[in-house]
């Protein structure tokens, strides 16, 4: 079974994310969290289920959807998967920083 691993960068996206939703709803935005850690549990054993990112086009850089949010991780090893950033897929991916350290291992 693959590790799945989020870098400070996703983890700050989550929070992001959080902080925005909650000014309408705080349920709305921890259902909103929930839904994407959940979509991301599926790489545990299929961890090349998500499509390469276009504006990266490398092949262990891939993406997952959930709602409008783009879950960018990286294959690092067959058991490890880095999770790099939650991204809403109306903004320019290109225009953003990924960064690599790992904040949490699940």
């Amino acid at each position: 079974m693959v590790r799945i691993n989020w870098t400070f960068q996703a983890k700050g996206d989550l929070k992001n994310i959080a902080e925005y939703i909650s000014k309408d709803s705080k349920l709305y935005a921890k259902l909103q969290i929930t839904r994407l850690k959940t979509r991301t549990r599926i790489l545990k054993t299929q961890p090349r289920s998500g499509k390469i990112v276009p504006e990266i086009n490398i092949d262990n850089i891939r993406e997952l959807t959930e709602g409008s949010c783009r879950i960018i991780y990286k294959i690092v090893e067959n058991n490890q998967i880095d999770i790099l950033t939650i991204h809403h897929s109306a903004r320019d991916l290109t225009r953003k920083q990924l960064t690599f350290r790992i904040v949490k291992k699940t």
